[in-house]
């Protein structure tokens, strides 16, 4: 049983959740299916849904943003797969692989460019290896058994002619890190010059010298050239390697190098970074541009810092590369007919720069087609404009031709994006039939109806689409997955429906092959709880809607009221009308996982699911100006709406989140007496504590203290009236959700003499992923809403 034992200490051991929530949540999920670029092969990648405890109480260094396991010289708590299948995509058949090791755990994969090869790694006794998979021989090898790093993510890059792979590895004779930290010199000194450097909340930055060492020990490599055969050449000497890329072509590489001086205010991917170019056999040839470190850009969204940034190759050519630069030097608040300027420049020092476009907003990318086709996409986050243009890469000066204006909230109005296939260098460019001068979309089909995914044909000349295909949504939901062929809409898709898992489909037109045949792990649910889409409006005329789950022997509107735990997360919105529009499908798979609360409905509570929380704010009114206001009459529209079609006994109310949402749960207790318990999870609740930002606020606490103020729950904590369970992972990455923010609301709680309990998830981050905490987790979440909620009337205990 739960104890509840008023302000005090609990030496808690591991706990289970009942057998029926037990049974759902300890199955492993359906394998991830990748496809190879020409369709021929299928791979499965065997999962599981936890980690052990032992995996994330293995050692972590945190430095500059990253979480380095010291043993592996990699990324920490990643994600493993244990198993590894191969089939005949057109026939079905499985593929014998020979060589696997015994016991597998498989990260980092890719197939090579030309698809014949996948490669991934493999950790073992502390080491990760680097394997290859010849599938047309269906035979596997270690290429290399040597320290890999992979600190900074992947560990390799395909070569382009699939030939060989470049490979970071730890420096030979690096030599062991220091167990004990030194004595330090002298003080850490940070001094403010005067000028203004807003910067978000990040986690584990440098503080020290020691970590500045540390870093550098960890993330320094050396590259080297590893064929397929397993011969190893040298390639690149050590540095800190943060972005590798050939050219389409092959004969060149854009190098990116983090240099020195770190920074103790910003991640490592805002240090200062050095990008050069190499030729193909890693000679260097020249320094292309030295970023500084960003460390003085606004926390506003549509800010970004001066000079070249998203260097990168133009897909359509052989060699050539392109970047942006700000115009307005980066600064939003700054008048500006033109905000960005792509330019492009052929591989050489002394090749000319030349202009490719302008745009009007933020530059948010290029897809490229050819020398007189690409596609600009630019966007500006306070209005939440789209725009979309076609232009002439050889004419710069002609100008662009709009063909998409759009709010990015309008999901109604949404187009699609545009197809691109491999070209011959295996880069995707715009798929454009030259001989009809069309391009094709594909897009979610939101309506208000539910999602019905389309493949259409866009006419160049008169801008107008043509519909080739689109899913019925009737009675399953089809996505698409990969276009073959769209002139004949030969497609593969996946379908679903509530409790029908997804399954692959290859599609060719109206003829429909399976591909998988993944069976639902949960079976019987479906037979248990019955579940629909509900809508309902808010006070102000918001439209509202939610996923509604059920006990399947419930009746509603007899006598008997369910007790309803309601679960949600706050969206900000500019348009009130774009707020309340339906945003997925109603036969979307019931697919159940360790933070779903559908799993209440087998214990006898309605729930409330994806419930709509959207807060407004239009024109010039920002959303968290009457966050508060919303947030009830969202809240409060909910449970009247079940309340009165008799489902919802409206004494009887649970509100849950995570993370924003955890923050909603402990507003909402503060402002309005509506639930009888709240269930909050890895949460911030002192607004204080992140004051250049959070979440879409843009605005910094001296600019609009009165908000932080309002919207921190820690400063009402003396308001709270409903019981309230507090869950955090004692060691959360996640940038503002530090778990103090729990551990010094509870305390808040602690001494006002509220009624709170404190779960701390040892080893945790933001999410959840050992066994026993996951676990654990439920089985506090199911007691709790036991005691103050299903068995209680008024929020009192009976």
């Amino acid at each position: 049983m739960l104890s509840l034992n008023a302000f005090s200490q609990v030496d808690q051991i591991y706990q289970t959740p009942p057998p029926e929530i037990l049974s759902l949540v300890d199955i492993n999920p359906q394998p991830l299916v990748r496809i190879d670029y020409a369709n021929r092969y299928m791979v499965l990648l065997e999962r599981s849904a936890f980690k052990t405890l032992d995996e994330l109480a293995a050692d972590e260094i945190r430095l500059a943003g990253l979480r380095i396991n010291p043993e592996t010289n990699s990324q920490g708590r990643k994600n493993f797969f244990y198993g590894i299948r191969v089939k005949n995509l057109e026939t079905g058949a499985e593929l014998p692989i020979e060589g696997l090791p015994d016991i597998i755990r498989l990260a980092d994969f890719s197939f090579s460019p030309d698809g014949n090869k996948i490669v991934f790694t493999h950790t073992h006794d502390g080491n990760v290896q680097l394997w290859l998979v010849d599938l047309s021989a269906g035979k596997a090898k270690k290429l290399f058994g040597q320290r890999l790093n992979g600190s900074l993510g992947m560990p390799y890059l395909w070569c382009p002619a699939s030939d060989a792979l470049l490979v970071t590895v730890v420096p030979e004779g690096r030599g062991t890190a220091p167990n004990r930290k030194p004595l330090p010199k002298g003080p850490v000194v940070q001094e403010s010059t005067g000028k203004k450097v807003p910067v978000r909340t990040w986690q584990d930055m440098l503080k020290n010298p020691y970590d500045e060492y540390l870093f550098e020990y960890y993330s320094t490599s050396t590259v080297l050239r590893i064929d397929v055969e397993g011969n190893r050449f040298p390639f690149l000497a050590p540095a800190i390697y943060s972005g590798l890329e050939y050219s389409p072509d092959g004969q060149y590489i854009l190098v990116e190098t983090i240099q020195k001086p770190f920074s103790y205010r910003v991640p490592y991917y805002r240090f200062a970074q050095m990008t050069a170019i190499h030729s193909h056999t890693g000679e260097f040839l020249y320094e292309f541009y030295n970023r500084p470190a960003i460390e003085d850009v606004s926390p506003s969204f549509d800010a970004c810092e001066a000079g070249r940034r998203q260097i990168s190759w133009r897909n359509d050519q052989p060699h050539t590369l392109y970047w942006v630069e700000a115009a307005d030097g980066g600064d939003p608040n700054r008048e500006a007919e033109i905000r960005d300027i792509v330019y492009q420049q052929q591989v050489g020092i002394d090749s000319p720069v030349k202009q490719l476009v302008t745009t009007q907003l933020r530059f948010s990318g290029i897809t490229w087609g050819n020398d007189e086709l690409a596609i600009v996409h630019e966007y500006w986050y306070k209005s939440r404009r789209i725009l979309t243009s076609l232009f002439n890469p050889n004419r710069p000066e002609a100008p662009k031709d709009l063909i998409f204006d759009r709010s990015s909230e309008d999901l109604y109005a949404d187009p699609g994006d545009f197809l691109t296939r491999r070209n011959e260098f295996n880069c995707q460019i715009l798929w454009h039939d030259t001989r009809d001068g069309k391009l094709y979309l594909e897009g979610e089909g939101f309506s208000s109806e539910g999602n019905r995914p389309f493949l259409d044909a866009f006419d160049i000349k008169n801008k107008k689409t043509n519909r080739i295909w689109q899913a019925e949504g009737k009675a399953d939901y089809e996505a698409i997955i990969r276009v073959i062929d769209p002139g004949k809409a030969r497609m593969i898709t996946s379908i679903e429906s509530k409790f029908s898992n997804p399954n692959l489909r290859l599609r060719a037109g109206k003829k429909v092959s399976p591909l998988t045949d993944f069976q639902n792990p949960y079976a019987d649910f479906g037979e248990k709880v019955l579940s629909r889409k509900v809508f309902y409006k808010r006070s102000d005329g918001v439209d509202l809607s939610a996923t509604l789950y059920t006990p399947a022997g419930f009746k509603e509107g007899g006598n008997e009221k369910l007790p309803l735990l309601m679960w949600a997360y706050p969206r900000e919105y500019k348009d009130a009308g774009q707020a309340g529009q339906v945003k997925d499908s109603p036969h979307r798979f019931v697919r159940l996982h360790y933070g779903s609360p559908v799993f209440w409905a087998l214990r006898g509570f309605a729930v409330l699911d994806e419930t709509s929380f959207p807060i407004v704010g239009e024109k010039e009114q920002q959303p968290n100006d009457t966050f508060m206001e919303q947030l009830v009459d969202n809240a409060r529209a909910a449970i009247e709406y079940l309340a009165s079609t008799g489902i919802a006994d409206s004494r009887r109310v649970a509100v849950g989140g995570h993370s924003y949402g955890a923050f909603m749960v402990a507003n909402l207790l503060a402002h309005s007496d509506l639930f009888a318990a709240g269930i909050a999870r890895s949460g911030a609740y002192n607004r204080t504590l992140t004051p250049f930002g959070f979440q879409s606020e843009e605005r910094t606490f001296w600019e609009a203290p009165e908000v932080y103020l309002k919207m921190s729950p820690f400063v009402h904590a003396d308001q709270i009236k409903a019981p309230v369970l507090l869950i955090h992972g004692d060691a959360d990455n996640n940038s503002g959700t530090f778990t103090m923010q729990t551990e010094r609301l509870f305390a808040a709680l602690n001494g006002l003499g509220k009624n709170a309990r404190m779960v701390l998830l040892p080893y945790e981050s933001h999410g959840y992923s050992a066994r026993e905490n996951v676990l654990h987790m439920l089985w506090e979440t199911d007691e709790w809403l036991r005691k103050y909620v299903k068995e209680a009337v008024n929020g009192n205990i009976d």
